[in-house]
């Protein structure tokens, strides 16, 4: 099929790669525009655009689609059969959303209607969802509102990172779409509503409904007055960006551990052997005092409820230290205390 496809991300790199390779024909790529990133500020390509040129493909960076009536126009004469849109970063409007004969389709990284909007994964890891998973939706006007053809669920481990699910879900999300266009082809084109009827969509259910609304700033600084199993939930969720302070230096946390007895067949077996060992922050001091270093794992910190293993961690200008490395780099003491 003639495909154009919209992302911006990492996260959508597998998909055009996989479609590129089941043999469908790229038109064009969209993505957003160009951006300053990194130490040096430099003006950098979204990691989709670059895979495009490295495809040959024709790309279009639109600042705002919406209001750019001269680039619809310019997508539309590409010729598409479909759209298929993977975290682009905008909404697209009516206009072209009713171009390609074929439709328009989304793969989104949630169990819809769990999580409609931008922030899926982090939301599914900060909320301690136990799944989470992949549907390709046929786009409507609304923000992720449309009927879902294909779905796919996987486990969340209690352990893994926004990045480690992140990948999980663009391999899943690149597979779901292979599996899904012949299905968009056989049914053919035509009116919406005889095309969905004919793919036999299922509309999202209204129970469940909730919103993964955009990470700000005040999202990411670690209030050790919440209990370990939601702070570590945070830290997964939000890496590599949750932080707290340390001796007026900015802390970034990037693994840990609950200490909770219940989660034992959850954690890794040197965190398991110390739950239960320290009471929880109402007994045991004020929340973020650490309790102990731990050779060879980490700081020992008290929270509002178990306490919480900090295995590895970043000092502002610092790289990465863990485990014995990490207690060397900080020289922590029991009775030092993050946050503060």
């Amino acid at each position: 099929m003639n495909v154009l496809f919209w992302g911006t991300p990492a996260y959508a790199v597998p998909s055009l790669n996989a479609l590129h390779a089941a043999g469908h024909r790229l038109v064009g790529v969209v993505s957003q525009p160009d951006r300053r990133r990194g130490r040096g500020k430099e003006l950098m390509p979204s990691p989709v655009k670059a895979r495009a040129l490295e495809l040959g493909l024709p790309v279009f960076t639109p600042e705002r689609i919406r209001r750019q009536p001269e680039l619809q126009a310019e997508l539309a004469a590409l010729g598409a059969d479909l759209s298929v849109v993977v975290a682009f970063g905008q909404l697209l409007p009516p206009e072209v959303l009713a171009q390609p004969p074929f439709g328009c389709w989304n793969g989104h990284g949630s169990l819809l209607p769990r999580w409609r909007g931008a922030g899926p994964i982090q939301w599914s890891l900060i909320e301690g969802d136990p799944e989470t998973g992949v549907g390709i939706m046929a786009m409507e006007a609304g923000l992720d509102t449309g009927p879902v053809l294909l779905e796919r669920a996987i486990p969340i481990g209690l352990l893994e990172n926004a990045q480690q699910l992140g990948e999980r879900l663009a391999a899943l999300t690149a597979e779901l779409l292979v599996e899904a266009l012949p299905l968009i082809e056989a049914a053919g084109p035509g009116p919406e509503r005889e095309r969905l009827e004919r793919l036999q969509v299922h509309p999202q259910r209204e129970e469940g409904l909730t919103y993964a609304r955009l990470l700000n700033k005040d999202d990411y600084p670690i209030d050790w007055h919440q209990s370990g199993l939601c702070i570590h939930r945070r830290v997964m969720g939000l890496y590599p960006g949750a932080h707290t302070s340390w001796r007026g230096e900015r802390l970034r946390l990037l693994a840990t551990e609950p200490l909770v007895q219940r989660l034992a067949d959850q954690i890794t077996p040197e965190a398991a052997a110390l739950c239960g060992r320290w009471p929880t922050a109402s007994d045991a001091g004020e929340a973020g005092m650490v309790l102990a270093c731990e050779p060879g794992l980490g700081l020992v910190v008290t929270t509002a409820g178990c306490p919480l293993l900090i295995r590895q961690a970043q000092l502002a200008g610092k790289a990465g230290a863990s485990g014995q490395a990490l207690l060397q780099q900080l020289g922590a003491r029991p009775g030092d205390r993050l946050g503060g």
